[in-house]
C-alpha cells in the first residue's frame, strides 16, 4: 500500500491533478484488475454481497419508503435502462432512477454490509448504481465484478483515512466518491474522466448527519440511494467532457478546509500500489441482524446472558461499557430522548442500543420486522426494562474499536447486569458471531441461508435457485444475464401496495 498525505493547499499552489486525492482514487479504480485476474477471494465476496443485497431488497419491497422510491422511478422509462426490484421484468427505467429505487430497497432494513474504521460505511450501497449502469450500458458480469471490487477498494480507503462523523458529516460523502470510481472501472473510463466525476460526486453528496440524529426519518434509507444517483449523473457529465470543483478535497475552500479539520487539515489515505491486488472488500462484513452494526455483537451478548439472568423482569439495572462511537451514536451518550421513546420511528429504534438490548434480553432472538413493530416497542414490560438500560464509554473499548489490526478490532462491549436481589452478572463480546473474527463467520452458505429466509413466501424456490445460480456465475454473465440478478416476485402484489400511496408530481 502507498500512504498518501492529503492536506489543504492555497489556490496559488495550483496543485497538479496527479497529486490530488481525487486523481489517486481514480487511478485506483482504473487500475483495478479485470476478471479472471481479480483476486479470487475478493471476487467471491463480491458475489456474496450481490446475494446479500438482493435478500434485504426483496424483504423490503412492501415497506413505504421503498414503494415511494419505486413509484418515483417508474415514470422514467428508458431503453435499455435498468431493472427495478418490485417492477415487472419488462419495465426498465433510466439507470440513475433504477439506482434510486434499488438503493433505497437495499438500505431500508439496515441489514446489509458494513465497514467501520476512522469513519463508517455500508459499502454494499455501491452495488445498485453499478448494476443499473451495467444493464443500461450493455456491460457484462465481469465488468460489473470489476466495478464492485474497485468501489469497495476506494470506499474502504476513504473510511480508514478520513473521519466525517466527528464533524457531523454524513458518511455518504465517501460513498459518492467510491461509486463514481466503481462506475469508472465498470465502464473502462480513463483516469481523467473518473477524476472529474469523483470531484462532482463529493461536492454534491456532502450533507450533515442530522439524517441520523434525533427522530430519524426514512431519509436514512434514501440518502445512499441519492448518492448513487448523483454519482451516475456525475459520471455522465464527466464523460461529456465537463469539469468539476477542483481540487475538491485539498482546495482552500474545499472539503477538508471547511467541512472537516480546517485549513491546517492533514490526513493519510492508503491506496494499493500499481499492480497490487484489490482486496479491501475482504475487510468488510455483513449483518446477521437488522440493526446498526455496533448492536450486532450486543444482540449476541444479550442472547448469551439471558440464560444467566433469568426473567428480564428481575433486572434492576443494565449498563453497557462500550466504545465512544457506540455510546455517542446509538447509546445514551447521544443525548437523544428518542432513543428511549416507545413511539419512535423504526429508523430511530434500530439506532437505539438500549431498545435493542431490552428486546434481545426478553426475546432471545431478533427479527427485521417483529422486533420493531409498534406493539413490540410499546409493550409495558419492555419499556420498563428499556429505561433501566444505559451505556458508558470505556476507553479500552474505544481503543479496541480503532485497533489497527482488523483481526483484533472490536465493536462490542461489556454488559453489567444487576438483578433485583443485588447479584451482578457480567459478560463481554468483542465482535458479532457472524463477523469474520467471530464464532461463526458468514460464509457462502450463510449468505444463501439469509437469502432463502428473507425471500421465503415472496420468491418461489425455483426462482431462488435461478437467482443463486446466476449470482454464482457472475463473471460469466452477459448483459442479458444481469436481469437474473433481480429475483422474480409477485409484481401484482407490489403494484397493489403502490396504489395505496399518496400521489406525487408524476
Amino acid at each position: 500500500m502507498i500512504e498518501h498525505e492529503v492536506r489543504v493547499h492555497p489556490s496559488a499552489d495550483r496543485l497538479p491533478r496527479e497529486e490530488q486525492l481525487a486523481w489517486k482514487l481514480a487511478e485506483t479504480a482504473t487500475g483495478t484488475e479485470r476478471a479472471p485476474a481479480l483476486d479470487r477471494r475478493a471476487a467471491d465476496m463480491a458475489v456474496n454481497r450481490i446475494v446479500d443485497n438482493a435478500s434485504v431488497a426483496v424483504a423490503s419491497l412492501l415497506r413505504r419508503p421503498v414503494a415511494v422510491a419505486r413509484a418515483q422511478a417508474a415514470p422514467h422509462r428508458a431503453t435499455p435502462g435498468g431493472s427495478v426490484f418490485g417492477l415487472p421484468p419488462e419495465v426498465r427505467v433510466s439507470p440513475e432512477w433504477a439506482a434510486w429505487a434499488n438503493g433505497t430497497a437495499v438500505r431500508e432494513l439496515d441489514f446489509h454490509d458494513t465497514f467501520l474504521a476512522a469513519d463508517y460505511s455500508h459499502p454494499g450501497d455501491n452495488i445498485p448504481p453499478l448494476l443499473a449502469v451495467a444493464q443500461h450500458a450493455g456491460r457484462s458480469g465481469a465488468d460489473l465484478l470489476r466495478g464492485i471490487v474497485a468501489a469497495y477498494e476506494v470506499h474502504v480507503a476513504l473510511v480508514r483515512g478520513i473521519c466525517l462523523h466527528e464533524h457531523r458529516i454524513d458518511h455518504v460523502a465517501h460513498l459518492g466518491a467510491a461509486t463514481a470510481c466503481g462506475l469508472g472501472a465498470l465502464l473502462d473510463l480513463d483516469t481523467a474522466t473518473v477524476h472529474q466525476a469523483v470531484q462532482q460526486a463529493v461536492h454534491t453528496t456532502t450533507a450533515t448527519r442530522q439524517s441520523r440524529k434525533g427522530e430519524i426519518s426514512s431519509w436514512k434509507a434514501y440518502a445512499p440511494a441519492f448518492a448513487g444517483k448523483a454519482a451516475i449523473e456525475a459520471v455522465d457529465r464527466a464523460m461529456r467532457g465537463e469539469g468539476s470543483p477542483s481540487p475538491v478535497y485539498e482546495g482552500e475552500d474545499g472539503f477538508l478546509a471547511w467541512m472537516l479539520n480546517g485549513p491546517q487539515a492533514s490526513y493519510c489515505v492508503s491506496l494499493p500500489a500499481p499492480g497490487e491486488p484489490r482486496r479491501a472488500i475482504l475487510d468488510t462484513y455483513t449483518k446477521e441482524y437488522s440493526a446498526e452494526y455496533q448492536a450486532q455483537a450486543i444482540i449476541d451478548l444479550a442472547r448469551r446472558m439471558r440464560e444467566k439472568t433469568g426473567p428480564a423482569s428481575g433486572i434492576r439495572e443494565a449498563v453497557l461499557h462500550t466504545s465512544h462511537h457506540t455510546h455517542q451514536v446509538i447509546g445514551s451518550g447521544s443525548g437523544d430522548p428518542q432513543k428511549y421513546d416507545p413511539t419512535a420511528s423504526r429508523e430511530t429504534l434500530d439506532h437505539s442500543v438500549p431498545y435493542i438490548l431490552a428486546v434481545a434480553l426478553e426475546d432471545g432472538t431478533w427479527h427485521h420486522e417483529r422486533s420493531y413493530s409498534p406493539e413490540r416497542a410499546r409493550r409495558p414490560e419492555t419499556v420498563a426494562l428499556w429505561r433501566k438500560i444505559s451505556t458508558v464509554e470505556d476507553p479500552e473499548w474505544t481503543r479496541r474499536y480503532h485497533h489497527p489490526d482488523p483481526e483484533r478490532r472490536a465493536f462490542g462491549g461489556r454488559l453489567v447486569i444487576t438483578l433485583d436481589d443485588g447479584s451482578v452478572i457480567e459478560d463481554e463480546l468483542g465482535v458479532a458471531d457472524a463477523h469474520p473474527a467471530g464464532a461463526r463467520p458468514f460464509d457462502r452458505a450463510a449468505y444463501t441461508g439469509k437469502f432463502r429466509s428473507l425471500t421465503e413466501g415472496i420468491v418461489t424456490a425455483d426462482d431462488q435457485d435461478r437467482f443463486l445460480d446466476a449470482a454464482g456465475r457472475l463473471a460469466e454473465l452477459d448483459t442479458a444475464g444481469l436481469a437474473a440478478l433481480f429475483p422474480a416476485v409477485d409484481t401484482g402484489r407490489t403494484a397493489a401496495y403502490d396504489r395505496t400511496l399518496p400521489k406525487g408530481l408524476f
